[in-house]
C-alpha cells in the first residue's frame, strides 16, 4: 500500500519520537521485564504525545485508520519490539467500558487516563496451538461465572490490571472470551523468561474458583451495550467495515487476524533494523584494504535482506488493506503474512550477524538483540506451522487440523 500525506506524517513523526526519546532506553531497560510503574509511564506518554492508546480519547483516531496500527507496529519494533507487544497486547482493556458495574467502577478511570494495563489470555500449559479444545471452564453460577484454569504464555500476565481470558462455557459447551479484572476477580500470576523480547513482561495466570460477574461476558457485553442503543461500530474503535469481521470470523480467528497482521509488521520493524545497521557497518568497516560493503558476498546478503524485508512489508500492508474492507481473504493474508515475515525475520538477522562478524555476537551491538528477538517471531500468536494450516485450509475449505 502507499501510504498518504497523513500517514507518512505520523510514520515521520513517530520515527522522531521514538529515535529522540525511547531509543535512549533501549540499551538500559531491553534485558529483563519492564516493572508496571515504567510500563504506565510508556502508555501515559504515547497517549499524550502521540495520541497513541486504546483510552475513548485517543483510540477512534489511532484505530479507526489501520494504516496507524500498522505503521506504529512496524516503528516501534524497529526500536524496541518488547515495548510493542506490551503496548499493543493491552487491547483487551478497551472492553472495560462496556463492562459490569463493578469492573467500570474499579477500572474506568485507569482506562480514561491510559493507566490501565490489559492482556489476552488464550494459550494453555497442555496446549498452545489448539485454542478450540480449552481445559479453562466457565461455570455459570447465579449472576456470575466460575473461572477455573490455567493460562500461559499471556503476555503483561505479571502486570495486568484486566485480562480477556478464552473459557469453555459449561452451559453452552462453546469457546467464550471473558473480562477478568484484577480488583474485582483477583488473579494469580507468575513471570515466565525467554530468549528473546525481554523487556516485556510475560507470564502464567491460575483461575481458581475466580468469580466474574455474567455481563463481562463478552457477548453479554456487546448484547448489553447494543440494546442501550449502541451499535458494534460505535462501541470499537475499528472502522465500520471492520465489525463485519466479527460476525463473518469466530471473534477469536478475528481477533488473531489482527494480530498476526502486527506481528508480520513487527518483524518488519525488526529487519529494517537489521538492515539498516548492516549497511552502515558494510560502510565503515573495512577488510583487504577496502570497505567490506566492496566485497561481492556481502552486496549479496544486502541485497537478499532487502527483498525478504521490502516483500514482507508489502504481504503485511496488504493484510491491512483486507482487514480494512473486511474483505473474506483477510485471515487467510494475516496468517501468510505473519509465516512468511517471521521467518525471513530469522534469515535477515542471521546475515546480519555474519556481516557484523564476531561484532554481531558482542553484547555492545544490537545485533545478538535483534537476533534473539527474531528467533520469538515464529512462534506467539500460532507458530509458522499452524499459519500454513491455516492459509491450507482457507485455501482449500479443507483443515488439516481439528
Amino acid at each position: 500500500m502507499k501510504l498518504d500525506d497523513e500517514q507518512e506524517f505520523f510514520r515521520d513523526s513517530l520515527r522522531e519520537y521514538l529515535e529522540e526519546e525511547i531509543q535512549p532506553d533501549v540499551e538500559e531497560k531491553a534485558g529483563e521485564a519492564l516493572s508496571k510503574d515504567e510500563v504506565i509511564d510508556y502508555q501515559v506518554r504515547f497517549k499524550e504525545d502521540l495520541g497513541i492508546g486504546f483510552s475513548p480519547d485517543v483510540a477512534d483516531d489511532y484505530w479507526g485508520d489501520l494504516a496507524f496500527y500498522g505503521i506504529g507496529s512496524e516503528e516501534i519494533s524497529r526500536v524496541w519490539p518488547s515495548l510493542n507487544v506490551t503496548l499493543n497486547m493491552s487491547f483487551p482493556a478497551m472492553f472495560v467500558e462496556f463492562a459490569s458495574d463493578e469492573t467500570q467502577d474499579a477500572m474506568l478511570g485507569k482506562l480514561e487516563s491510559g493507566e490501565i494495563i490489559g492482556g489476552l489470555a488464550v494459550s494453555e500449559p497442555h496446549s498452545g496451538t489448539d485454542t478450540v479444545n480449552l481445559r479453562t471452564t466457565a461455570e455459570p453460577d447465579g449472576d456470575q461465572y466460575v473461572l477455573n484454569g490455567q493460562k500461559t504464555w499471556v503476555s503483561n500476565a505479571p502486570i495486568a490490571d484486566v485480562m480477556l481470558v478464552a473459557a469453555e462455557n459449561e452451559e453452552t459447551g462453546s469457546r467464550e472470551m471473558f473480562l477478568v479484572d484484577q480488583e474485582n476477580s483477583p488473579f494469580d500470576t507468575s513471570e515466565l523468561h525467554k530468549i528473546g523480547w525481554k523487556a516485556s513482561p510475560t507470564g502464567e495466570i491460575y483461575l481458581d474458583d475466580v468469580r466474574v460477574p455474567k455481563d463481562n461476558n463478552l457477548g453479554n457485553m456487546i448484547s448489553n451495550a447494543m440494546a442501550e442503543g449502541n451499535t458494534l461500530e460505535e462501541m470499537l474503535p475499528y472502522p465500520d467495515s471492520v465489525m463485519e469481521l466479527f460476525f463473518e470470523l469466530k471473534p477469536l480467528n478475528a481477533i488473531f487476524a489482527f494480530m498476526r497482521t502486527g506481528m508480520a509488521l513487527m518483524a518488519v520493524g525488526i529487519m529494517q533494523a537489521a538492515l539498516d545497521d548492516s549497511v552502515e557497518y558494510a560502510k565503515e568497516r573495512e577488510s583487504f584494504g577496502k570497505p567490506i560493503g566492496q566485497h561481492q558476498l556481502i552486496q549479496e546478503k544486502l541485497y537478499s535482506m532487502k527483498a525478504q524485508t521490502v516483500a514482507s512489508r508489502q504481504m503485511a500492508y496488504h493484510a491491512i488493506d483486507l482487514l480494512s474492507e473486511a474483505d473474506t481473504d483477510a485471515r487467510l493474508m494475516s496468517s501468510l503474512a505473519k509465516g512468511w515475515a517471521c521467518e525471513k525475520c530469522n534469515e535477515v538477522t542471521y546475515d546480519a550477524m555474519q556481516i557484523h562478524g564476531a561484532m554481531g555476537l558482542s553484547e555492545e551491538y544490537p545485533l545478538e538483540r535483534y537476533h534473539r528477538d527474531a528467533r520469538v517471531m515464529t512462534i506467539p500468536d500460532g507458530t509458522t506451522e499452524i499459519q500454513k494450516l491455516i492459509v491450507g485450509s482457507e485455501m482449500l475449505d479443507m483443515s488439516a487440523y481439528a
